[in-house]
């Protein structure tokens, strides 16, 4: 007795070569639709596309969480920033101590590079005279 499986198969198998000659005919209707001109503008767009798609589909989907913490992390450091930021006062008031800190720089450019050269007097080197020495030395007699 034939299975179910094998009856179908024995009544589609004249239909297999009819589908192979249909699916021929289409792909060659296809391919010589557009000119050369129109393929190569095609493929140069499936190529940026598809690399885009390529890229996409081969570095963030499967990292998702991954890119999603990355955001998240930037997210927070953003907010972080903004609230840590002082209200700038406007006006002159900002200009101020800016002009306080170019004076106190440039007092300290002039300390630094102030005329550090010693006083004559000590310039002159003292002369120094060392004393005799005995070359004998007493003993004393026990």
């Amino acid at each position: 007795m034939k299975t179910p499986r094998e009856i179908l198969l024995e009544r589609h198998r004249a239909a297999g070569p009819k589908l192979d000659a249909m699916r021929d005919g289409i792909i060659l209707k296809l391919n010589h639709r557009g000119t050369e001109a129109q393929r190569e503008k095609i493929s140069l767009l499936s190529l940026l596309f598809g690399g885009f798609n390529k890229m996409w589909c081969e570095l963030v989907l499967p990292s998702r969480r991954v890119w999603s913490g990355l955001a998240a992390v930037w997210v927070l450091i953003l907010v972080v920033n903004f609230a840590e930021r002082d209200p700038a006062p406007a006006g002159k008031a900002t200009a101020a101590p800016v002009m306080m800190n170019l004076a106190e720089q440039q007092q300290l450019l002039n300390e630094l590079f102030a005329d550090r050269t010693p006083a004559t007097d000590a310039d002159r080197e003292k002369t120094f005279s060392p004393k005799p020495r005995t070359e004998k030395f007493h003993t004393s007699a026990v």
